[in-house]
């Protein structure tokens, strides 16, 4: 554009932006929660145990009482079916998947795995953090001490050149993060030559490992679903299965605060986790899991929740989108990701501007996650990319909070370029 135009085009922008600073919006786009009414997709489940109820398991043992510590075996049929992997490898824990990622890396730096010392008691500890990614993941890595090593995404996961010459060369290099279905925030799933390069590392490191979070794994938003590869089945020919833990939750199909959290291992990551637990609890929550159990009842009945669940954000997502197509498409200042399922939006504005595009929606109302959240140590090189969260909000405050964001984006591009 020339000058003369841009300047009346951010004139235009800016007088835009001030009406909306006058309507003193309060909406939030922050973080991937479920709303009130997926929410109540689950109240049913709480009269699932009312005080006349059966609270036996199916192998006979009184769910209110101590014992059972890998959990309902039905239960663990049901993770095993959305994970792809034997039922008999299946750990439920709490309600939180991401403590149990935290409880195995904890596990890594006080015992080790594959016989080897002890993370803690080894120099110089790094972890691959595919970028953008979830910043959860890296905060537990950090938090432990570990160098966070950025790998690009691509189109089809993790770039696996860079994963494979940090992992294969490199013996301090301990493990990488992975949401292979549904990546947060891009919403990739990651291709059937990614899983299978996955499967076929050969880390420098023994006690290297593949934290494989399928967090979205039944979270579909179309009619046509991403499929992914099965990496159980292709570590398992590879011969490669103690490289990798799998996690998945009923955090976004039940309740996020009171869902049931599930991991699964090889044999020999499975009997280490198990020895631990031991000393942790006598026995989970067997309660929720039957409340979940009674509840749910099968891979089916996961389905059929989260296509309740589809019926409310589906909408959601297309708001966001049909609000860029409108703003911001062939303007070169904006590319964004149209997912298949997920929680997730991944927009890229122009370098240097994410941080003021957030800074600017904030000072009118609207709260985004933060510029270089997803990126390790909350640091985006190119300060470019922002996560957005349609779930949240209506429809009606989800508009308003679109039509705000594109005018924000225009302007810091305009700002910069004009500055050019």
């Amino acid at each position: 554009m020339p000058k003369a135009e841009l300047e009346k085009v951010k004139s235009d922008l800016e007088k835009s932006y001030q009406e909306f600073r006058e309507k003193k919006l309060n909406l939030n786009m922050a973080r991937g929660k479920p709303s009130d009414p997926q929410l109540a997709l689950s109240m049913p489940m709480l009269d699932e145990l009312g005080s006349s109820a059966d609270f036996h398991a199916s192998s006979g043992e009184d769910c209110r009482n101590y014992g059972m510590p890998e959990g309902l075996p039905e239960l663990r049929e049901i993770f095993a079916a959305m994970m792809g992997v034997p039922a008999d490898h299946v750990i439920i824990g709490g309600n939180s998947s991401l403590n149990m990622m935290f409880d195995t890396v904890c596990c890594g730096m006080t015992h080790g795995f594959s016989g080897c010392e002890p993370w803690g008691r080894q120099r110089h500890l790094k972890f691959l953090c595919p970028s953008p990614g979830y910043d959860r993941h890296f905060a537990v890595t950090q938090y432990f001490g570990f160098e966070l090593v950025t790998v690009p995404m691509a189109a089809t996961g993790p770039d696996m050149d860079v994963v494979e010459r940090y992992a294969e060369s490199d013996s301090s290099v301990k493990g990488i993060w992975c949401v292979p279905k549904y990546q947060n925030p891009t919403g990739i799933t990651f291709s059937d030559e990614t899983v299978r390069r996955f499967a076929n590392l050969k880390p420098a490191a023994a006690d290297f490992r593949i934290f494989w979070d399928n967090a979205y794994c039944v979270h579909d938003l179309t009619g046509t679903p991403d499929r992914l590869l099965n990496l159980w089945d292709e570590c398992k020919k590879a011969g490669t299965l103690e490289n990798v833990f799998f996690f998945a939750s009923t955090s976004k199909i039940t309740f996020p605060g009171s869902g049931v959290a599930a991991m699964a291992a090889g044999d020999e990551n499975k009997k280490i986790l198990r020895e631990r637990y031991s000393f942790q609890t006598i026995g989970p929550d067997k309660l929720n899991q039957l409340r979940h159990l009674k509840f749910l009842k099968n891979l089916d009945g996961v389905k059929a929740q989260m296509a309740r669940h589809r019926a409310i954000i589906a909408p959601k997502f297309q708001t966001v989108l049909n609000g860029f197509e409108k703003n911001l498409a062939g303007k070169r200042i904006a590319a964004w990701s149209r997912p298949n399922g997920g929680y997730f939006i991944s927009i890229d504005v122009l370098p240097g501007c994410a941080k003021r595009v957030v800074s600017l929606c904030a000072e009118a109302g609207v709260k985004l996650t933060g510029a270089g959240a997803t990126f390790p140590y909350g640091k985006d090189p190119n300060d470019s990319n922002i996560r957005i969260a349609p779930t949240f909000p209506p429809v009606s405050e989800l508009e308003q909070a679109v039509a705000l964001f594109c005018v924000c984006v225009q302007l810091a591009a305009a700002e910069k370029l004009l500055r050019a």
